[in-house]
């Protein structure tokens, strides 16, 4: 029932927005649909936690061996808490904010929105992929009709990397299918086969890089700072907070378990990918003069601790990916609202035409300064409780012999990015105001209330991580002994 829900609310609505009369109608709508949708998510939160609530299977294409089989363990219910939370506050956040086509710009967000919820509950294959094109599609036009000088060559290229990526693993999917007991696409099924290792090994990087396309993992990254830069910001809060989640997702429910040979023979060469784009990321975001870009580099950073701790193969590192995945979602959320509301008071994104923001509108300082030093992981903020656990499961893992070096120099990313972030606050908030900044203003009520409330969530979430924590640790635990493989 609840995932049926989660799925029809976005897309049904979303459908009907395309034919609102006006821009003020689409947006209420749309934010309307959102909360409806927020609500269902949290009854599957806190209320409806048994089987038969939380899963629902329907013939689809019988004739390929394809059910409509959608289920929600633990790490669905807390990707589709995020998005569900995520698309209200962005609608909320950039509620003044005017689009031309307007009822076709909020109906595709609320498609994407219902192609990522599907993503995280699909429990077959062949549904996986179908959702999984189905968040690709209205990106895409969002990105493309809504962004930037450069939108077109951007997104043709944001568009070519996942598409590419999206056949290499639907070539994956077929050649597991053929190999199942029952002919199905059933994620049971798929648990099930039992390939060789020299199988494994070429059939993982197969189905990885379309995972490593989305989150994005080096070299695979790309695309990503520059379909940040020209996107509109709602459409970059989306992608950042929540779509490249789906990279990780993959991993975690479609990868690792169904190919754990694969995944421990390539684990030391992903993760040394992993640390590369770490590293890479961080230096180039301390390079940065336009903010976009430096939280876009900054995101690259995070994702790629996530991927690390993946490999590790431990259950510490998982529940650490677990949290951070929503801890991410969150924080980087708040960071692209503080962006998009300095852009659109001052006209300009670059750094080193801005500073003394703090005195004209002291408010976004303090809400701005809690997000980034959340960002970058200060204890009691959400994101500390997440790295904690990634780097301890990674330094103790046996998973491979280079677990301490791989953790020690992974650690470098930690004072890149508190240099990079604490650079950005003090020349964008702090010292003279300019004659650009001179005449700021404080933030609206909405702005004030939005970053707020996800205050409010970084402090709690580090503060008393465990209903994060107890409702994954099934879910991280069955991952775990499916991806383990005896030395």
């Amino acid at each position: 029932m609840i995932p049926i829900l989660l799925l029809l609310v976005p897309l049904l609505t979303g459908i009907i927005c395309f034919f609102l009369p006006g821009e003020k109608a689409a947006r209420s709508w749309s934010l309307l649909a959102t909360v409806v949708t927020l609500l269902v998510s949290l009854s599957g939160f806190i209320f409806f936690r048994n089987y038969e609530h939380l899963h629902a299977d329907v013939p689809w294409m019988p004739a390929l061996g394809s059910r409509f089989t959608v289920a929600m363990d633990g790490v669905s219910r807390l990707l589709c808490l995020l998005t569900a939370i995520i698309f209200p506050v962005i609608f909320i956040a950039t509620w003044h904010v005017s689009y031309s086509k307007a009822p076709q710009f909020y109906g595709l967000m609320l498609l994407a929105q219902a192609g990522l919820i599907g993503v995280f509950i699909a429990a077959d294959a062949l549904l996986f992929y179908f959702f999984w094109e189905l968040a690709l599609i209205p990106a895409y036009f969002l990105c493309s009709v809504w962004g930037g000088e450069r939108r077109i060559a951007v997104t043709f290229k944001f568009f070519i990397y996942t598409f590419v990526g999206s056949l290499f693993m639907l070539v994956g999917w077929i050649y597991i299918y053929m190999h199942t007991a029952d002919r199905s696409f059933a994620l049971t099924s798929f648990y099930n086969v039992r390939l060789s290792f020299e199988t494994q090994s070429w059939l993982f990087w197969l189905i990885f890089i379309a995972f490593a396309v989305k989150m994005p993992v080096f070299p695979f990254h790309t695309w990503q700072p520059d379909t940040y830069e020209q996107s509109p910001t709602a459409v970059t809060m989306v992608l950042s907070g929540v779509m490249v989640k789906m990279g990780v997702f993959g991993v975690l429910r479609w990868l690792a378990p169904v190919l754990p040979y694969g995944t421990w023979a390539w684990g030391d060469t992903v993760s040394l990918l992993s640390i590369i784009g770490m590293i890479y990321a961080s230096l180039l975001a301390m390079r940065q003069d336009d903010l976009k870009r430096l939280v876009a580099y900054s995101s690259i950073a995070h994702i790629g601790l996530m991927s690390l701790a993946i490999f590790a193969t431990n259950q510490t590192g998982m529940q650490g990916v677990m949290i951070q995945m929503f801890s991410h979602g969150i924080n980087i959320t708040g960071m692209w609202i503080v962006v998009d509301l300095i852009e659109r008071q001052f006209g300009t994104r670059k750094i080193s035409e801005l500073g003394g923001l703090a005195r004209k509108a002291p408010v976004l300082a303090i809400l701005l300064v809690v997000i980034a030093l959340a960002n970058i992981a200060l204890p009691l903020t959400n994101a500390f409780v997440g790295e904690f656990l990634m780097f301890t499961g990674v330094f103790t893992s046996g998973a491979s012999k280079y677990s301490a070096a791989f953790a020690a120099v992974a650690g470098l990313s930690i004072i890149l990015s508190a240099v990079y972030t604490l650079n950005m606050i003090q020349k964008v908030f702090y010292g003279n105001t300019n004659s650009l900044t001179s005449n700021g203003k404080e933030i609206r009520w909405n702005e004030k209330w939005v970053l707020s409330m996800l205050v409010v969530v970084i402090l709690v979430t580090g503060v008393f991580p465990k209903p994060i924590l107890g409702m994954t640790i099934d879910t991280v635990q069955n991952i775990v002994a499916r991806m383990f493989v005896q030395n």
